[in-house]
């Protein structure tokens, strides 16, 4: 990442020689992470790759914000493409609710997700603390597997998880939605790579003067660790709130289909018109948008904190 540094002000004088007036603030360069004085073009090369990488992540979205804002005599086709609605109006919003119980199914998808995030931070922040810090034998073979777990793709063990949860008998609940996720391998990684990361000297200290196992780790390592549990929270609660596979296979009754499933019904019965579709996106992505505008302070520190290593 480019910094900028201030360059030394030059001297002005009103001797003779000097030139008068009041002298000038510093001037100031941008440099890269070595120091090294960047270039004009380059400058302007990566701000425009920048916003580039910028218009995919965002276009597709602000597309659909503007389509779900548009009115039924508006053309959604023309061409050029008009991007701003010449007259907005929430009505489509209304519409999806008229058409779909997008409350109840939004209730449903919160329900699991804040769930999920619940019980992957507390199962990843121990589990990821006996891998990092404690001492017993078969540690290594235990790191193994959780790895070797995040090969293996969900759809090859998918019909062995609905099976286990068909005997017991957890077909068609949210808690066998919830359950085959509860907690994840990589968050499991994550957060052992954040406690390695804290120094051993502090719960050496904490060992000496007395505290256990469970004192070094609520009060020293947990604390030590929060911008990575932000991570953990904001995957757990993205993976839980974006899946559609595992809860279409598991549920059957509508009254606990999730958001997901329930606007994929919204699409294939109003598949012409694009505005309730890009409605019922809005509304499934707003939660995203402010649990991250929430948590963004810590999510970077902790992609810091628990980054898999090498």
């Amino acid at each position: 990442m480019s910094t900028t540094e201030k360059a030394p002000a030059p001297v002005t004088g009103h001797g003779p020689g000097g030139s008068g007036g009041a002298p000038r603030g510093p001037r100031r360069r941008i440099t890269d992470e070595n120091g090294r004085r960047m270039p004009v073009w380059e400058i302007v090369l990566r701000y425009g790759l920048l916003l580039a990488v910028l218009a995919l992540m965002i276009g597709p979205f602000l597309w659909q914000l503007s389509t779900s804002l548009k009115g039924p005599h508006e053309d959604l086709f023309s061409s050029p493409p008009k991007f701003l609605p010449s007259d907005p109006t929430f009505h489509n919003y209304e519409r999806v609710a008229d058409t779909i119980p997008v409350w109840d199914y939004a209730l449903n998808s919160l329900k699991v997700a804040a769930a999920n995030v619940v019980t992957n931070c507390v199962g990843a922040a121990l589990a990821g603390y006996a891998l990092a810090r404690l001492r017993y034998r078969g540690r290594r073979a235990a790191t193994l597997v959780f790895i070797l777990a995040m090969l293996v793709p969900v759809e090859g063990i998918i019909i062995a998880q609905f099976t286990t949860m068909r005997e017991l008998n957890l077909n068609n609940t949210l808690i066998g939605v919830l359950l085959p996720g509860c907690v994840s391998a990589l968050n499991v990684l994550l957060m052992r790579n954040a406690f390695l990361n804290v120094p051993y000297e502090i719960e050496e200290a904490a060992f000496v003067d007395g505290a256990n196992v469970w004192q070094r780790f609520t009060r020293i390592a947990l604390p030590a660790v929060k911008g990575t549990l932000a991570v953990v929270a904001i995957f757990a609660f993205m993976g839980a709130w974006d899946d559609f596979l595992w809860p279409l296979i598991v549920l059957s009754d509508p009254e606990r289909f999730t958001l997901t499933i329930g606007l994929n019904y919204l699409h294939g019965t109003f598949a012409n018109d694009e505005r309730l579709v890009a409605a019922g996106t809005v509304i499934a992505v707003l939660p995203l948008i402010v649990l991250f505008a929430c948590l963004q302070r810590y999510f970077f520190r902790g992609v810091g904190e628990g980054a898999v290593k090498g």
